[in-house]
C-alpha cells in the first residue's frame, strides 16, 4: 500500500549511527576525565608524600647536625630507605648527607649499635640491609660517572663516593671485626663479595674507566694520589675476590689497563702495581690467541695502544717476570700490534683518521686521548729502551767473544774525494777497534728449530711489527734499537751461525717457502737491515772508519758481500718479479741497507777492489737480455747496477744516448743531415750570450748539433771552424762561470770543498731560469760525452745564516728558537735541520736545476751510476793523465812518427818537465778538456793526433808529398822558432812545428798552453 522512500530510510540509519558515535565519544571523554583526575590526584598525592618524606629526611639530618638527636644504625637505615624510595636528581645533596652519615657511623668507637654495618648481623634486617647498601653504592657509581675531577666541588664528591665504595667492598676498616668479632670476618667478607658481584653486573668497571679517563686522559692529571690509589684498589678487589677469574681479568684489562698511562701514574703510588703477580697473570691470559683477539676487538686501535703501553711499562717495572715470561710477553705484544697494523693505512682517505702514533688509521680514533698520547708514547719507548732490550735479547747479548786479529783491507789510492792517507787511516782504525772489542767469531752452527733461534726470531718479529705499525715513532724505535753498540754486531754473528755466508742459503730457501718459521727468519734479517741502515746513516766518518762504532770495517765488508749476493739472487733468480707484501718489504730493507754501504764505499773506500762486482754475471748476457726486454735484467740495472763493471755501464749509457739520437734524427746519415743551431758568443759576455741564445731553444735542439762562433774583445770573429771542439770549450767555460761562488748561484761549504745552491740566489731576477739553464748545460755535457771541472753539489748544515751581511735565524718548527735541543729531541733536530737546509731553503733552486738537467738526460739512465760515478760521467776521470795510454793511441801526420826526435822530445817534456797541472792544461789545449776520457784515450773520438806543420794556420793547405817528406827527414824550409804550437780541438789535433831544439819546443809549448786566447796563437 504505502512504501517508505529509500532516501528517508538512509537518513534515518545515518542519524542513528551518529547518535551512537556521539554517545560512545561522550563515554570515552568521561572515562578519560576519570583517568586524568586519578593521575592528577595520584601525582598530587605522590608529590605530597615526597615532600613529606623529604621534610622528614631534612629534619633528620638537621637534628643530627645540631646534636638534638643521636644517630644509630637503625635510624640511618630507615632514613636511607625513605631517600632511596623517592630519590631523583634534586636529592643529590640529601644523598651526599646520607653517605656522610653512614661513613661517620662507621668511625664511632666501641658503639656497635651505631655502626651502619652492624645491621648485616641482624637476623631480620640482613637481606633488606644488603639490598640497601647495594642500591646506595650503585647510586654512588652513577654519580661518579658524571663528575668532573678537575672541578673542586666535584673532586670532593669523588672522594666521598669512592670512600663509600672502598669502605663497603672490604672488611679491613670495619670495627665490628676487631677483637672478638674476628670470627665474623669470613661471613662479612662473603657479604662484600656479594656486593662487588652486584656492582660488577651493573657495570662497575665501566664507571671506574670513565672516572679514570676523565681524570688521567689529559696533559695534567686531575686525580689526586689518594683518589687514584682508591680507584685502583677498588678495581683490583673484585679480581682478587674471584681469584683472578678469566671473566674479571678480561674486564680489568678492557676497562682499567686500557686507561692511558695508568701504570705511569700509579708506579710511584701503590705497591699493588707490582704485587699479586699481575703482569704474569695478564701475560698468560693474553697468550691465548682468542682471548687476546677478543680484547683487541673490544678496545679497537686507540685503546689497544694504551693497553699495550701499560703492559710494556709493567714489564719494565717487573724485570724478573719479564725474563721468565719473555716468550709469552713477546707473543702478546706482537698479536696486539698486528691487530692495530691491520688498520694502519699508508695514506689519507675518506675512511681514515689521523693518529699521533699510528698515522692514518682506518678505525675510529678517540681524539679525547690526544692529550695523554705523549705519556703513552713514553711508555711504549720502554720496549726499545736498554733494560727491556737487554732482557729480551739476553741470548744474543750474552754471546761469548773470541779474540781474532782483524785483517785490514788493502789500502786504496788517495783521490780528490778521499784525500786522507788511507794506509795510516786503516792502521789507526784497526788499532782503535781492537781496543774497543774483539771480532765475533761464530762457533759451530745453530738449528733453525732450536728454542734459542725461535725465541730470537719471535723477538725480531715483535720489533719489526712495531716498526710497521707505530709509523709516527719509527725513527725513535730504530734509534732505541741501535743504542747498544754490541746488539747489531752480535745479532749479525747470530745470523752467521745459521749457515755459511751469513746463512745465505737458508734465507734464500725461506724466500721460496711460505711457512711461519720462514717468515720469522726473514723478519730477523729485515730487522737487522733496517736497524743497521739507520745506524750507519747517522754515524759520521770518524765513527765508522776510525772508532768503528758498532761494526768493524771487516764486518761491514762481510755484511756488504752477503747483502750484495742476497739482492742479486732475489733479482736474477726471478723472486723479485713476483714478490709482494712481506717479501717485497724484505727486499727493500735489504736493498736499502746495501745501498747505504755502497754509497759510503763510493764516497770513502773500505772494501777491496772489485768487491761489488758479480763474477758470475757476464755483461754480454745482461745486455742481450736488456735488448730482449727481460724483466730481471731491467730490475738488476734499476737496483744494483754496480755489480756490472763501470766500463760496461758507461758503454751501455752511451749506447742508450746514441739510440735516442738516431730516433730524434740527430745523427748524420747517407740520406739526411741533422739540423745545426749556430750561436755567436762574445768571450767577455759568455754566460749572458749563451743564456740568451740557448734558453729559448727546444729541448731537441739543445740535444742536437750546436756550433759556436767566438767574438774576441775587439769585436772580431775568432779563427777556427767549430766541429764540436769550440762548443766543448764554450760549455766548459760557461759551467765554470755559473759555479763560481762570486755569481751567487752557488755557495761553498765552510771548508770550501763543495758547492750547494745559494739560498740567496734570488738577487738575480731570473735565478730559477738560470738554474734550469745550468741543469741543461750539464745534461748536454753528459749527453755529448763532454767533460767539465764541476765539483759535487753538496749541502751544509747551519742554523744561522749570513744573508747579505745580516744574520737571519731560521726556525725549524714554529717557536723553535725558544726550544732547547735536548737528548730527547736531538735526533728530531738533526732530521729537521737536514730537511730545512737540504730541501725547504733551496727547494725552488734545486727543482729548477733538476728540471733543466732532466729535460736533456732521462733520470732512469743515471740509475746505473753512483754519485761519484755521475760526477766522473760529467767531468771525466779525475785520475792523472796516463801518458803511456795517450802515446799508445796517438796518430801522426805530416811526416811525424813515434821515433821522430820532435815527438820523442814532446813525450819527454810532458812526462819529465811538465807538472800534473801543466799536463792537464796541455790536454785541454788539444782536446778542450783538461781531464782524460772516462774509459781511457782509446775512447777519445776522433783519436788524438799530432801533425807536422811548416806554415801558419791561415797559410796551411794541408799535407803535401813534399811537406811530409821534409817532416819525416827533418828538413826545414826555414827555422820555425818564432812560431807557436797550435791545435784544432774539434779534431783533437796538435799542430807542431819542426823545432830544432828541445828547449825551444818546451818553451813554446808551455807558452801556448798557458794562453787562453782561442784560435789566435798561430
Amino acid at each position: 500500500m504505502f512504501s517508505v522512500p529509500q532516501s528517508s530510510k538512509s537518513e534515518f540509519l545515518d542519524k542513528a549511527r551518529q547518535a551512537r558515535e556521539e554517545r560512545k565519544g561522550q563515554k570515552e571523554k568521561e572515562r578519560a576525565a576519570i583517568i586524568i583526575q586519578a593521575l592528577v590526584r595520584r601525582f598530587i598525592c605522590r608529590c605530597r608524600l615526597q615532600k613529606q618524606i623529604r621534610k622528614e629526611i631534612d629534619d633528620y639530618f638537621q637534628a643530627s647536625e645540631t646534636g638534638t638527636s643521636k644517630r644509630n644504625a637503625l635510624s640511618i637505615f630507615k632514613i636511607a630507605r625513605k631517600l632511596l624510595f623517592i630519590y631523583c636528581q634534586e636529592d643529590k645533596m640529601r644523598f651526599e648527607k646520607l653517605c656522610r652519615a653512614i661513613l661517620a657511623s662507621m668511625e664511632v668507637e666501641n658503639e656497635p649499635k651505631v655502626w651502619y654495618v652492624s645491621l648485616a648481623l641482624s637476623k631480620d634486617l640482613t637481606i633488606p640491609w644488603l639490598k640497601q647498601i647495594k642500591d646506595v653504592l650503585w647510586t654512588c657509581c652513577q654519580l661518579l660517572k658524571n663528575l668532573k675531577p678537575d672541578i673542586l666541588q666535584d673532586n670532593k664528591l669523588v672522594t666521598l663516593y669512592l670512600t663509600m665504595l672502598v669502605t663497603f667492598t672490604d672488611t679491613s676498616t670495619w670495627r665490628i671485626v676487631r677483637g672478638k668479632g674476628e670470627a665474623l670476618r669470613p661471613a662479612l667478607t662473603r657479604i662484600c663479595e656479594n656486593i662487588m658481584g652486584h656492582l660488577n653486573q651493573k657495570g662497575f668497571y665501566s664507571i671506574l674507566q670513565i672516572l679514570l679517563t676523565n681524570g688521567l686522559a689529559r696533559s695534567k692529571p686531575s686525580l689526586s694520589k689518594g683518589t687514584l690509589t682508591a680507584i685502583f684498589t677498588l678495581s683490583l678487589r673484585p679480581v682478587i675476590a674471584a681469584h683472578f677469574s678469566e671473566n674479571l681479568l678480561r674486564s680489568f684489562l678492557i676497562h682499567i689497563m686500557s686507561v692511558p698511562a695508568i701504570i705511569t701514574h700509579l708506579s710511584g703510588l701503590t705497591p699493588e702495581v707490582k704485587t699479586h703477580d699481575l703482569l704474569r697473570k695478564f701475560i698468560l691470559f693474553l697468550s691465548r690467541e682468542e682471548q687476546c683477539s677478543d680484547i683487541c676487538v673490544c678496545l679497537e686501535g686507540s685503546h689497544t695502544l694504551c693497553l699495550l703501553g701499560n703492559l710494556i711499562h709493567l714489564g719494565y717495572l717487573n724485570e724478573k717476570v719479564l725474563e721468565e715470561e719473555a716468550n709469552h710477553f713477546v707473543k702478546d705484544l706482537t698479536d696486539m700490534l698486528s691487530y692495530c697494523q691491520r688498520y694502519v693505512s699508508q695514506k689519507k682517505s675518506n675512511l681514515t683518521h689521523w693518529h699521533q702514533v699510528l698515522g692514518w688509521f682506518s678505525q675510529t680514533v678517540d681524539y679525547g686521548l690526544n692529550e695523554s698520547m705523549p705519556l703513552v708514547t713514553k711508555q711504549l719507548q720502554h720496549l726499545w729502551g736498554v733494560p727491556v732490550i737487554r732482557t729480551l735479547f739476553s741470548d744474543v747479548l750474552s754471546k761469548k767473544l773470541e779474540s781474532q786479529e782483524p785483517t785490514p783491507p788493502p789500502p786504496q789510492p788517495s783521490t780528490s774525494q778521499n784525500n786522507l792517507p788511507v794506509k795510516n787511516l786503516f792502521k789507526r782504525a784497526f788499532q782503535k777497534s781492537a781496543s774497543v772489542r774483539n771480532i765475533l767469531k761464530p762457533v759451530g752452527g745453530k738449528r733453525v728449530d732450536s728454542a734459542e733461534v725461535q725465541k730470537v726470531c719471535s723477538i725480531c718479529v715483535l720489533y719489526q711489527t712495531a716498526l710497521s705499525t707505530l709509523t709516527q715513532i719509527r725513527l725513535q724505535i730504530l734509534t732505541g734499537l741501535t743504542h747498544l753498540d754490541d746488539l747489531l754486531p752480535k745479532l749479525w754473528a747470530f745470523i752467521c751461525e745459521l749457515g755459511p755466508q751469513g746463512g745465505l742459503k737458508l734465507f734464500m730457501e725461506c724466500l721460496n717457502n711460505d711457512t711461519e718459521e720462514s717468515k720469522q727468519l726473514l723478519a730477523m734479517l729485515m730487522l737487522f737491515c733496517d736497524c743497521s741502515r739507520h745506524l750507519i746513516t747517522i754515524l759520521d766518518d770518524i765513527e765508522v772508519y776510525e772508532e768503528q762504532t758498532s761494526f768493524k770495517i771487516e764486518e761491514l765488508v762481510t755484511i756488504s758481500s752477503f747483502l750484495n749476493t742476497f739482492v742479486y739472487k732475489m733479482i736474477w733468480d726471478g723472486i723479485l718479479e713476483n714478490a709482494k707484501g712481506e717479501k717485497l718489504e724484505l727486499f727493500h730493507s735489504v736493498h736499502g741497507w746495501l745501498m747505504v754501504l755502497y754509497e759510503r764505499d763510493c764516497r770513502r773506500r773500505f772494501t777491496p777492489d772489485d768487491h761489488w762486482l758479480r763474477k758470475d754475471l757476464k755483461p754480454s748476457v745482461l745486455f742481450q737480455e736488456l735488448e730482449k726486454g727481460k724483466k730481471r735484467a731491467q730490475l738488476l740495472l734499476q737496483y744494483i747496477p754496480h755489480v756490472i763493471p763501470h766500463k760496461n755501464r758507461v758503454l751501455l749509457f752511451r749506447n742508450i744516448v746514441t739510440k735516442e739520437k738516431e730516433s730524434l734524427g740527430l745523427v748524420e746519415t747517407s740520406s739526411a743531415s741533422p739540423h745545426v743551431t749556430h750561436i755567436t758568443i762574445r768571450r767577455s759576455r759568455m754566460l749572458e750570450d749563451g743564456y740568451d741564445q740557448l734558453r729559448r731553444l727546444p729541448v731537441n735542439s739543445i740535444k742536437g748539433v750546436i756550433r759556436v762562433k767566438f767574438v774576441n774583445d775587439l769585436g772580431v770573429d775568432e779563427a777556427g771552424i767549430d766541429q764540436d771542439g769550440v762548443f766543448k770549450e764554450f760549455l766548459e767555460e760557461i759551467i765554470k762561470k755559473v759555479f763560481n761562488p762570486a755569481l751567487n748561484l752557488f755557495k761553498t761549504t765552510s771548508g770550501n770543498e763543495r758547492l750547494y745552491p745559494s739560498p740567496t740566489s734570488y738577487i738575480h731576477e731570473n735565478h730559477l731560469q738560470l738554474f734550469e739553464f745550468v741543469g741543461k748545460m750539464l745534461g748536454k755535457a753528459i749527453y755529448e760525452r763532454y767533460d767539465g771541472d764541476v765539483g759535487d753539489l753538496g749541502l751544509t748544515l747551519s742554523y744561522d745564516e749570513d744573508v747579505m751581511g745580516q744574520l737571519v735565524c731560521h726556525e725549524l718548527i714554529p717557536g723553535g728558537k725558544t726550544m732547547p735541543v735536548t737528548n730527547e729531541n736531538k735526533i728530531s733536530y738533526i732530521h729537521l735541520m737536514a730537511h730545512f737546509r737540504m730541501h725547504t731553503q733551496i727547494k725552488e733552486q734545486t727543482a729548477a736545476f733538476i728540471r733543466g738537467f732532466r729535460s736533456i738526460i732521462n733520470p732512469e739512465w743515471l740509475h746505473m751510476f753512483s754519485t761519484p760515478e755521475v760526477q766522473r760521467l760529467i767531468s771525466g776521470d779525475n785520475a792523472e793523465i796516463d801518458l803511456d795510454d795517450l802515446k799508445k793511441h796517438t796518430v801522426y801526420y805530416g811526416g811525424f812518427h813515434s821515433s821522430h826526435r820532435v815527438i820523442i822530445w814532446l813525450w819527454d817534456i810532458l812526462s819529465s818537465d811538465f807538472s800534473a797541472e801543466e799536463r792537464a792544461m796541455f790536454l785541454k789545449f788539444v782536446t778542450s778538456c783538461s781531464r782524460p776520457p772516462l774509459l781511457g784515450f782509446a775512447y777519445l773520438k776522433p783519436p788524438f793526433s799530432i801533425r807536422c806543420v811548416e806554415v801558419s794556420d791561415d797559410q796551411d793547405t794541408g799535407d803535401t808529398l813534399g811537406s811530409v817528406l821534409r817532416g819525416f827527414f827533418t828538413i826545414r824550409k826555414r827555422e820555425p822558432g818564432g812560431r807557436l804550437p797550435t791545435s784544432s780541438t774539434c779534431f783533437n789535433l796538435l799542430k807542431l812545428p819542426n823545432y830544432s831544439k828541445k828547449s825551444i819546443l818546451r818553451d813554446k809549448l808551455r807558452y801556448a798552453i798557458s794562453m787562453n786566447t782561442g784560435f789566435e796563437l798561430s
